[in-house]
């Protein structure tokens, strides 16, 4: 349920930069999300189309590009994508320390607005 508050939030962002640039209908929203992330896509749209309404986003488009989740070795400083549904422990595979930091995989914003 958390993705009706997100998508109101994603709404204001849209029709804010709507009406900074003019626009008389917003076509597409393309979102980034990182892989760490539960947020629905099927429901971001779903609440996104409700909402959206009587607005200049009336009938536009969520379109979401997933980041892979990357952690980075602090021994060997190199980087690595983590697949967390197949994995509980996270040692570099490159040189097996356990100092790893995130790199990616948290974002979460609007990559892009095309409008009419």
């Amino acid at each position: 349920m958390h993705e009706l508050a997100v998508t109101e939030g994603i709404l204001a962002v849209v029709l804010r930069h709507a009406a900074a640039g003019g626009a008389s209908r917003v076509v597409t929203v393309r979102l980034r999300i990182g892989g760490l992330s539960d947020l629905s896509e099927e429901w971001l749209a779903r609440y996104f189309a409700w909402l959206g309404k009587g607005t200049v986003a009336e009938g536009a488009r969520i379109e979401v590009e997933r980041t892979p989740v990357v952690f980075r070795c602090g021994p060997c400083d190199r980087t690595f994508d983590v697949d967390l549904k197949a994995a509980r422990d996270f040692p570099c595979p490159f040189c097996g320390g356990n100092d790893v930091s995130l790199v990616s995989g948290r974002e979460f914003f609007v990559r892009e607005i095309e409008v009419m």
